[in-house]
């Protein structure tokens, strides 16, 4: 098989960044979302990006010709009418991917591979209500652009030779494929990034040190740019909140508290200009920060 249409549900900053991505490597895209104004972000997110990318020499076309393969949508049927892959991006919760899954599961033809984008939860928990378990897989992106790393992890039930297909299309996506060999919640990296976020939200919440010093610590340590409170807000602070509510331990209901704090504020991270530092320039990024 041959993917040549890819579908994406999900018009948020991830769900974006992997469409534009997927236009960029020659690809055909659609982009589907349930309003006008997560198209209209996600459409002004790919120009500001490709604006980047044009200055510093990495665009092969022009920004017009890889826009016009992109097809934003809000009708269900045409977002994946000719899909011959699709890669869901949306909330990292449960009963709303089960209900995505259903729509999209019985609107997909049946030639159709079946990805999750999910960064916590498991393929299994989706691959029967689709109708079409075999062909279900989880393909979980990370930025894309600067964080290359595409996690293929099956369920049991996914169709073995889905795999190097989807490494494959990993790779013209000019991403390293890693494949995750049974379920793991977290999949690789996020279950490392998981143990570092829990940590700092630990010494956050039992007031050992603040967002800024514990950040100092970590990106003076290990010579990084930045520190877990910006990893956060790169992250999104409600897809942050998703994976830690849903643990049962007290230090994680303890920081799903406080960073509920934050959201009710409307302030997740990056993406709405405030979360754990202002931005579009963060106090983590001046030279002076770790002076």
């Amino acid at each position: 098989m041959e993917i040549q249409n890819v579908s994406i549900l999900g018009a948020g900053t991830l769900g974006s960044r992997v469409a534009l991505q997927a236009a960029i490597s020659g690809y055909q895209v659609s982009i589907f979302d349930i309003t006008d104004k997560a198209l209209d972000f996600s459409f002004e997110t790919m120009k500001k990006i490709l604006a980047q990318l044009d200055k510093g020499g990495y665009l092969k076309e022009s920004q017009e010709k890889i826009l016009s393969r992109v097809y934003f949508t809000l009708d269900p049927e045409k977002a994946v009418k000719d899909a011959d892959l699709i890669n869901e991006s949306v909330t990292e919760d449960i009963e709303l991917k089960k209900k995505v899954w259903k729509q999209f599961g019985e609107l997909a033809p049946e030639k159709t591979i079946l990805t999750t984008n999910t960064s916590y939860l498991l393929p299994s928990m989706f691959a029967d209500i689709s109708g079409k378990p075999s062909k279900f897989c989880a393909l979980h992106f990370h930025d894309v652009f600067y964080s290359r790393v595409v996690d293929i992890m099956p369920h049991p039930g996914t169709e073995p030779s889905l795999i190097p297909l989807l490494e494959k299309f990993g790779k013209s996506l000019n991403q390293v494929p890693v494949l995750v060999k049974k379920e793991n919640p977290g999949y690789i990296f996020n279950t490392m990034l998981l143990a570092l976020i829990g940590a700092a939200g630990k010494l956050l919440t039992g007031e050992v040190a603040s967002i800024e010093d514990i950040d100092k610590s970590w990106m003076v340590n290990f010579h990084m740019p930045m520190g877990p409170f910006g990893i956060l807000d790169s992250i999104g602070l409600d897809t942050a909140w998703h994976v830690t509510k849903s643990r049962e331990d007290s230090a994680s209901k303890a920081f799903a508290a406080h960073l509920k704090t934050y959201i009710d504020q409307g302030k997740l991270g990056e993406k709405t200009g405030e979360g754990f530092y202002k931005y579009p320039n963060p106090s983590y990024k001046d030279p002076n920060f770790v002076i």
